[in-house]
């Protein structure tokens, strides 16, 4: 059982590993690599991801300890490009390298005709974390490698939230032979708090998207994402990085251009509160983020998972949206 939930876990991390190494390699806005070092000088890419997992529905909020490292950037099979940008946020369309040479199991197609290994996931000794409260009243816990990844193990169940904000953070690891020693810190961050009720997605309107500023400013930034077409594959979507400062618009021309690529059913709207510690030479960063989804509302959009939730005269289409 353990296993099978190891597993699970392990696997829903690595989207999230692969999304922040490939931020350092793509033209998304989050920028999550190592200012002080060049990504063509970096050979260890990794992350120790801490997560405030907020309640929803009848599941209560948890706290989720996550890292895992590899010996290169992950490639990108999707090249996102730039169309529109206003204020702090742009519009993004995906296109997908094709390759005449399909590539082996271990590559991808990066580039028209052009493969890219994948990397391997490697070991990092030890890791100890400290200044996360667990449930023996401890502030402090290590870490083994369990398929090359880490999280807690042995009972260690850590708390949420396990900070206060502006506490200090760290993670240093014993080392590999190929990961260097290294100890990273990062300074607690407030559980994110959205306080808009609803948010509509309309033509030719703008939205305002507000959140509880945290009590200090400078240590945090807010990253946006909107996607409104995930269920028919994506076909474009919205992100923006701005200062924890309470409040982000989106202009109407990006809405507008968004919409006009189409719509599927359930859209939604990512907002995440981040901070993150990096240290060389490892090039191993240590992220704290409180991330909260959203339903978006688009006028005349039913969303759907059977027949029965739409309308009589219309059937819930594969992109799960109703319709004739």
């Amino acid at each position: 059982m353990f296993r099978s939930k190891f597993l699970g876990l392990l696997i829903s991390f690595l989207f999230i590993i692969l999304a922040v190494c490939d931020d350092a390699n793509n033209n998304n806005p989050v920028d999550t690599g190592n200012d002080s070092q060049s990504e063509k000088d970096r050979t260890v890419f990794g992350v120790i991801l801490v997560s405030l997992v907020p309640s929803q529905g009848n599941s209560i909020g948890y706290t989720s300890v996550l890292g895992k490292v590899f010996d290169g950037p992950t490639p990108e099979g999707v090249i996102w490009k730039e169309v529109a940008r206003s204020g702090n946020c742009r519009l993004l369309t995906p296109s997908v390298p094709f390759c005449n040479n399909p590539c082996d199991a271990n590559a991808i197609c990066v580039e028209d005709d052009s493969c890219q290994a994948y990397p391997s996931a490697i070991d990092m000794g030890t890791v100890t974390v400290k200044g996360l409260l667990i449930r023996s009243g401890e502030t402090s816990f290590s870490m083994d490698p369990i398929l090359h990844g880490y999280q807690p193990t042995g009972g260690v169940i850590v708390e949420y939230p396990p900070f206060s904000e502006g506490d200090e953070i760290t993670a240093s690891a014993t080392g590999s032979s190929n990961v260097p020693v290294f100890a990273i810190s990062a300074r607690g961050i407030a559980q994110l708090e959205v306080t808009n009720d609803s948010i509509v997605l309309e033509e030719g309107k703008p939205i305002v998207l507000r959140w509880r500023p945290p009590a200090e400013t400078g240590n945090t930034t807010i990253h946006v994402k909107v996607d409104v077409s995930h269920h028919g594959g994506t076909k474009g979507l919205i992100e923006g990085e701005c200062e924890d400062n309470g409040s982000l618009e989106i202009s109407a021309d990006l809405i507008d251009g968004l919409l006009d690529l189409g719509v599927s059913g359930f859209p939604k709207l990512e907002i995440t509160r981040r901070t993150k510690g990096s240290t060389d030479p490892a090039s191993v960063d240590l992220i704290l983020e409180s991330k909260i989804t959203k339903e978006l509302h688009i006028p005349g959009l039913i969303s759907c998972n059977c027949n029965e939730d739409c309308p009589e005269g219309q059937t819930c289409q594969q992109d799960l949206k109703c319709g004739e």
